[in-house]
């Protein structure tokens, strides 16, 4: 096990016995840690939320966290996101915490923050409570995909060769984008499927490329409502997963016109929205 005072990694070692009696052996585990987000403006800093997640790309997380939350509506207000500077603290725990600052005169978010939360690693609302608070924000409609419904459940190859810990460990969520011209941009992984996902949009976020219009996000598991929340709010025009849709997901989907293609497995896939595809 990684000492505790040590900055985590992305994998640990764990002593390990099989139940057919072998000896004592390690094993690969994916590491589960707790990243805490601040956001800064001005004199003013705030505890965003609590996300479980496996460290590396914690930035980027953290950038698309505050995009995808409506807490950053221009990307060219995001001053700096760094980790903790504070010396009292250890390594691991000054790792385990992310500042985002925006810039004093950036527009007031359209939506609040009603209380300090605690984001899990599975695939929940996380703060968004539902389709109109996208509405209230402003959110409008993604534009059309330009690939074919057979293009696109091709695009799970790609994630291929791209889960590196997942290759270790068995216990990682992918997300992957791909660009208007099919190819593969950025992947993350991680063990929360929204955390992934918040990585590889984060790092759009902080190259200043949003929207990504024409862009397809690819998922290795179940699509979820906030999934698509997020996909949506990037200006992502395609989303693929791998696994199933849940209802709220469809429904989102279809009423910001984004393309979502679920089960995609072996070149076929099942397509949710829209059904004229």
């Amino acid at each position: 096990m990684s000492h505790p005072d040590q900055a985590p990694s992305a994998i640990d070692l764990v002593k390990v016995k099989r139940t057919d009696g072998e000896d004592l052996s390690t094993d690969s585990v994916v590491v589960e840690e707790p990243l805490e987000i601040r956001l800064k403006q001005g004199e003013s800093e705030e505890q965003l939320g609590i996300t479980m997640r496996t460290p590396g790309s914690d930035l980027e997380l953290a950038a698309g966290f505050i995009w995808g939350e409506g807490f950053l509506i221009d990307t060219k207000d995001l001053l700096s996101i760094k980790t903790c500077a504070d010396r009292s603290l250890t390594p691991r725990q000054r790792a385990n915490v992310v500042i985002a600052e925006i810039s004093p005169t950036a527009a007031v978010p359209l939506r609040t923050m009603e209380r300090r939360f605690t984001m899990t690693s599975a695939c929940g609302v996380c703060g968004s409570t539902n389709i109109d608070d996208l509405h209230k924000r402003g959110v409008s409609g993604v534009r059309p995909t330009n690939f074919s419904g057979t293009q696109l459940a091709g695009m799970t190859e790609l994630l291929d060769g791209r889960q590196s810990v997942f290759e270790k460990t068995g216990g990682l969520h992918a997300a992957l984008l791909v660009d208007p011209q099919g190819e593969a941009v950025i992947s993350r992984e991680d063990v929360g499927r929204h955390n992934a996902v918040d990585k590889v949009i984060g790092a759009m976020v902080m190259k200043n490329s949003i929207p990504l219009s024409g862009w397809t996000l690819v998922v290795s598991g179940r699509v979820g409502y906030e999934i698509v929340q997020k996909a949506i709010v990037a200006g992502i025009s395609a989303l693929v997963g791998v696994s199933a849709p849940t209802s709220l997901a469809v429904e989102l989907a279809a009423q910001f016109d984004l393309t979502l293609l679920a089960f995609a497995r072996n070149g076929v896939a099942k397509v949710y929205s829209p059904l004229l595809l």
